[in-house]
């Protein structure tokens, strides 16, 4: 059967990930997370002390970091260095850096040309901001994921409050607001919708709902393909 590239795009903590993996699983493709790679880089940044604001430091730190994503029995894990980092990826000081970090322009180049080169046989699902405008301009599904920022903090309040973790509501609400406002201003490829995506706003819909939508947008395309 004819595979397609499908990318996902939008803003943070609006379920591109769950949606993407669940897509993943439905139609067997792959899936890059580019969301996690980003946070991987700023992972490095932080635990080797990269002065972000120094251009050689970056550069040269990038040239030391290698990425990969393996499934594990706990799900898509990506791999800093050889070590599964799926968990540290997630903590509020990489949280907090990850859009000053994801600006970067040569952090950026880098990234894509990774992603690129991932997604070069087709039959991937891959999310992140800037997947159908700047990493895969042809793909032939593009969807801008969106929901409320008070229904995405509440989302990202359950999630880290069940791994564990201490945080405050507020807080990670103002951090998602940074977040979109950083993202969507930068210079270098900023968040914003490809004229040719499907929006697509999920504060109402659960998991099963989001994937149904989307799975019968697969089929549409892919009918597309054959006619």
């Amino acid at each position: 059967m004819e595979k397609i590239t499908i990318a996902i795009d939008g803003h943070s903590s609006c379920g591109k990930s769950t949606l993407a993996k669940a897509l993943g699983n439905a139609l067997n493709y792959a899936y890059i997370s580019t969301g996690d790679m980003y946070r991987a880089v700023t992972l490095y940044f932080i635990e080797n002390k990269v002065d972000i604001k120094d251009p050689e430091a970056v550069r040269a730190a990038l040239q030391k970091i290698k990425l990969h994503f393996e499934l594990r029995p706990e799900g898509n894990c990506i791999f800093l260095n050889g070590r599964n980092v799926n968990h540290d990826i997630r903590t509020m000081p990489v949280n907090e850096l990850v859009s000053p970090v994801s600006t970067i322009s040569e952090v950026r180049k880098e990234m894509v040309r990774q992603q690129q080169e991932m997604g070069k046989n087709k039959g991937i699902v891959m999310d992140g901001r800037d997947i159908g405008t700047v990493v895969f301009p042809d793909a032939e599904l593009k969807i801008f994921l969106t929901a409320d920022v008070e229904e995405r903090a509440r989302r990202r309040y359950n999630e880290l409050i069940a791994k564990g973790m201490k945080v405050d509501l507020d807080e990670i609400k103002h951090n998602l607001e940074e977040r979109d406002r950083i993202d969507s201003s930068r210079k270098d490829s900023p968040l914003k919708k490809a004229a040719d995506a499907i929006l697509l706003d999920n504060t109402h819909l659960n998991h099963e709902q989001q994937l149904d939508k989307v799975l019968q947008m697969v089929k549409e395309k892919l009918w597309e393909t054959r006619v």
